[in-house]
């Protein structure tokens, strides 16, 4: 099992396990030439999930869960995030260094989520899943949420996509994500929403 103590010291430095397989026995250190962020202030989401949030359609938990929110993340006929990865950042979780936003229907159905990891004012958004409408744009809402009200100043994407791009995902070189992070690790910040409608 990958430890606490070589996860933080790898998000520290730019660097990211993945499995080839849910079954894979040991995970694979990455980092990127390019990587991806939102930036707090440019995040945006569609005026339909904002609609969503207003009437209150799905329940929201932070921290509610967290293993039941990584195996939905890892529910997919091909996923990075193995046993052992689930089991390396549940105990992240137990120690207050990973997070999640889990969003329920009204029978109190699991149906979308997302969890990360903090370290400092960064946060590093690791997976999403979504099986319900919008539902996952509403948990990526509700983080930026945190994010914002917490007094983070990072958020990693890893990677840009097109999908996040709509969300206000941009990508910026490794120099510049050295910087931001080196800037965000000096600071504390709390994955947290004091007011939730």
């Amino acid at each position: 099992m990958l430890t606490p103590e070589e996860l933080l010291n790898a998000y520290a430095n730019g660097i990211f396990p993945m499995a080839d397989s849910r079954d894979d026995p040991e995970a694979k250190w990455y980092s990127s030439s390019r990587r991806g962020i939102i930036p707090l202030d440019e995040f945006h989401v569609s005026s339909n999930v904002q609609r969503i949030v207003r009437n209150q359609h799905y329940h929201i938990k932070f921290d509610y869960n967290f293993r039941q929110v990584m195996e939905a993340c890892a529910d997919r006929d091909s996923t990075w995030i193995s046993h052992e990865i689930i089991e390396s950042y549940c105990r992240l979780h137990e120690l207050g260094h990973a997070h999640s936003v889990s969003v329920w229907d009204q029978k109190w159905e699991l149906v979308g989520g997302q969890y990360g990891v903090s370290l400092g004012a960064a946060f590093f958004g690791e997976s999403l899943f979504g099986w319900a409408k919008e539902a996952s744009k509403v948990a990526l809402y509700w983080t930026h949420q945190a994010l914002l009200q917490g007094g983070f100043e990072l958020w990693d994407t890893q990677f840009w996509t097109e999908h996040l791009a709509q969300f206000g995902c941009i990508e910026i070189s490794a120099e510049e994500y050295e910087k931001r992070l080196k800037k965000a690790l000096k600071k504390e910040a709390e994955f947290s929403v004091a007011h939730k409608k």
